[in-house]
């Protein structure tokens, strides 16, 4: 119970200061009136022994006993002073988040600068769900912070929230901020699956070329038999053990191509599907083979590299999400 109703309260909370602030835009300087402030449990115990003292003191009449206290007091207004004025003109400059798979962790990137004198210390930020990041600031300096990010499922994932908090000098209080930042990421279907991979859409030149001379070429692995494919690249000798028409495969200087589809899938639900193509892709980068994608309503041309790789990652993450567009299928913004 009491669980439920701290996530309700903070989440009541934290829309009041999106409310509040409203959407944030680089570069971003923090000012004292997005900056909220309260005691540490160790704040709380101190207050608490500050304030015996202060009954003791007055009780016993005893001047040194209210000497310190009035001291200690001082002591603790310095303090918060202080870790307000640690975030207080800190500056963003960079954000940006990576695309990753699902079930992994993505990193955010985030640039701070201290353009003021003195240093600035115990810094931690984090996204709600995922590990913090600590760093220090020094004087008239930057910093490049990497936050790690939950991305559990796939497709156009909002990161709504990041905070950001000190608990410098002292650690009696917890000055902290929300940054709401356009921070947007694509989450690409897990790679997984073990289907061998497809070799319906490699070019007749590459077939016959490596047909005509597979000495010259790196075996790699068998597959089954497509209807084209050179006789020569049949394992006769497994076929005469009993086992189906394979085709062995090669890398060599003509490469391969492939056409990456639903075909021989259909056992599997979507997501499956699309992570067993996800893995396809990975496994078309190792040796940096060319591949289309044809889905319905996606068709990706043949290419490499890692442009092209992304462009067939980032289809297969929205695919069925959002329309080519970059709208929803039921044409919701």
């Amino acid at each position: 119970m009491f669980t439920a109703l701290r996530d309700r309260t903070t989440a009541r909370v934290a829309a009041w200061a999106r409310r509040r602030q409203g959407l944030d835009e680089l570069p971003l300087v923090l000012q004292a009136r997005r900056l909220y402030i309260l005691p540490t449990r160790p704040g709380l115990g101190f207050g608490l022994l500050m304030f015996v003292m202060l009954i003791a003191g007055l009780n016993y009449t005893n001047s040194l006993a209210l000497l310190l206290t009035f001291m200690l007091a001082s002591f603790v207004l310095v303090g918060m002073h202080e870790c307000q004025r640690t975030l207080n003109g800190l500056e963003l400059v960079l954000a940006q988040a990576a695309d990753c798979h699902a079930g992994s962790e993505g990193l955010i990137e985030l640039r701070f600068v201290n353009r003021g004198a003195q240093l600035r210390r115990a810094f931690l930020v984090r996204v709600r769900g995922a590990r913090p990041s600590h760093f220090d600031l020094d004087a008239d300096a930057q910093v490049t912070v990497r936050l790690p990010f939950p991305a559990p499922r796939r497709g156009r994932q909002r990161i709504e929230r990041l905070e950001l908090a000190s608990t410098a000098p002292f650690g009696l209080f917890r000055c902290w901020t929300w940054l709401h930042l356009p921070l947007e990421a694509i989450v690409y279907p897990a790679p997984l699956g073990t289907r061998p991979l497809p070799f319906g859409g490699e070019s007749r030149s590459s077939r016959e070329s490596r047909a005509s001379s597979p000495a010259e070429e790196e075996w790699m692995s068998l597959r089954n038999y497509q209807p084209g494919d050179s006789p020569r690249s049949i394992a006769w000798k497994a076929w005469a053990r009993g086992a189906p028409l394979m085709v062995a495969q090669y890398q060599g200087t003509g490469g391969s191509e492939h056409l990456l589809s639903f075909a021989g899938l259909e056992a599997l639900d979507l997501e499956a599907r699309l992570s067993q193509l996800s893995a396809w892709v990975l496994e078309c980068a190792r040796p940096d083979a060319a591949c289309a994608l044809q889905l319905p309503g996606v068709d990706l041309p043949l290419g490499r590299g890692a442009a092209h790789r992304t462009s067939l990652l980032r289809a297969l993450a929205l695919y069925g999400l959002e329309a080519p567009g970059g709208e929803r299928p039921d044409g919701a913004a």
